[in-house]
């Protein structure tokens, strides 16, 4: 079957076409008709020969073939398809694996690099067209977009650290003092909406609604791009916006940036982690009494009572610099986003107030893939690779290359 395919598809791209004596050049010239040269291709029901006209310019000593951009195989032996194939298969797993899937199930014998470099590619090339949809918005007003009214919008963030080669990460300094780091975070948002509750009244997000950004960048990069895709999925037309995030500072430096008008919600989840690992400290050898104090000062949190949760901790008697620090800290922290801890309101207003949402996504779109034994990134080929795992799981992939098919 692939044989005949691909007899069909050569016969089809090598149809006598016109040959021009002249067309445009690079330079601004013309170039001359020079001849026919074939080149071979890879395509997914195997290799095929096309003749194709190339041109030579004199002016720039440089020649080229159209054909080869109308086809888009411009300085590739893979056809678009093949690459189409080889950028998901890199997306999903290691590019190895994704050699060896592409044997096993389409019958195509390309190497382990060739996957990754065109995968990494179109990667790259998907996060040049966001980034040009960054720097459109940065200079222009933003269009509305005109659409129903989104009953509830939610907005979650998060940062998770993916291993580098050690080139990434020589001159930054690491978790541990005196050494250098060895991740690099990589920020990450998803937005998605809900109208739907249980039958016990929570909430539940709607289904296939949930889209996601991300990059290894600074905090002011990443809240441009969290921007922009809230804004496509209907930022002006919601009625009601919720953003979750835990309690790192850049998170609400981000908000108050660029969502001055969201309900801004602390994950339940991470706060309760402060006070179990805070009693991890106070009653390290002591279970019983860390349990009761621990569930003691999440009846707090839960009631929505964080100025007695925090008059609490200042209260508490420690002997140790190190462990008075900690418990400031913790009652700054308590203190700082006591507003963002009002579970009790949050709740009666049918809200989300975990963030297993963006947890999930650290796992799934990027740990899954980047986060593997013995992988180690450079920040080029890791943003190129969430930039596709982004494209592909929220539902952008054959949107992309429809765009790639209209451009050529």
């Amino acid at each position: 079957m692939h044989r005949s395919g691909a007899a069909v598809l050569t016969q089809l791209l090598n149809r006598s076409q016109p040959i021009e004596r002249e067309v445009a050049c690079g330079c601004g010239q013309r170039a001359r008709y020079h001849q026919l040269r074939p080149k071979q291709l890879l395509t997914a029901v195997g290799r095929v020969q096309i003749e194709r006209p190339y041109y030579w310019c004199v002016h720039c000593q440089q020649g080229h073939s159209p054909r080869d951009w109308q086809l888009d195989v411009e300085g590739t032996q893979c056809s678009p398809a093949l690459r189409r194939m080889m950028a998901l298969v890199g997306s999903q797993t290691s590019f190895d694996h994704g050699r060896q899937q592409l044997h096993l199930l389409a019958g195509l014998e390309v190497t382990a690099k060739a996957v990754e470099r065109h995968a990494e590619a179109i990667g790259a090339d998907v996060a040049r067209r966001e980034q040009d949809k960054l720097d459109r918005a940065v200079q222009l007003e933003l269009p509305a977009i005109l659409g129903k009214a989104v009953p509830r919008l939610y907005i979650q963030i998060d940062g998770t650290g993916v291993p580098m080669v050690r080139a990434e990460t020589s001159t930054r300094p690491g978790k541990i003092q005196g050494q250098p780091a060895r991740t690099r975070e990589v920020k990450l948002g998803c937005v998605f909406t809900q109208t739907r509750y249980d039958e016990q009244g929570r909430p539940l997000r709607d289904e296939a609604s949930t889209t996601y950004v991300g990059a290894i960048e600074t905090a002011a990069e990443f809240g441009r791009r969290i921007y922009i895709e809230a804004w496509e999925r209907g930022w002006s037309r919601a009625q009601q916006k919720v953003l979750l995030g835990d309690g790192a500072p850049w998170i609400w430096n981000l908000a108050h940036e660029h969502f001055p008008a969201v309900i801004e919600i602390v994950d339940i989840w991470h706060a309760r982690e402060h006070l179990w690992m805070l009693g991890a400290k106070l009653y390290p050898a002591e279970d019983q009494q860390r349990r009761r104090w621990v569930h003691k000062m999440i009846r707090n949190l839960d009631a929505g009572c964080v100025e007695s949760l925090v008059k609490q901790l200042r209260a508490v008697p420690a002997r140790q610099t190190e462990l008075r620090d900690l418990l400031t800290t913790e009652a700054n922290y308590f203190e700082r986003n006591r507003e963002r801890m009002r579970y009790p309101a949050f709740r009666r207003q049918g809200l989300f107030i975990g963030s297993g949402v963006i947890e999930a996504a650290c796992k799934t779109v990027i740990g899954a893939r980047l986060k593997q034994s013995g992988m180690f990134w450079t920040v080029r080929g890791a943003n190129a690779i969430i930039a596709l795992r982004c494209n592909r799981l929220s539902g952008k992939f054959e949107d992309y290359w429809e765009t790639r098919a209209r451009a050529a």
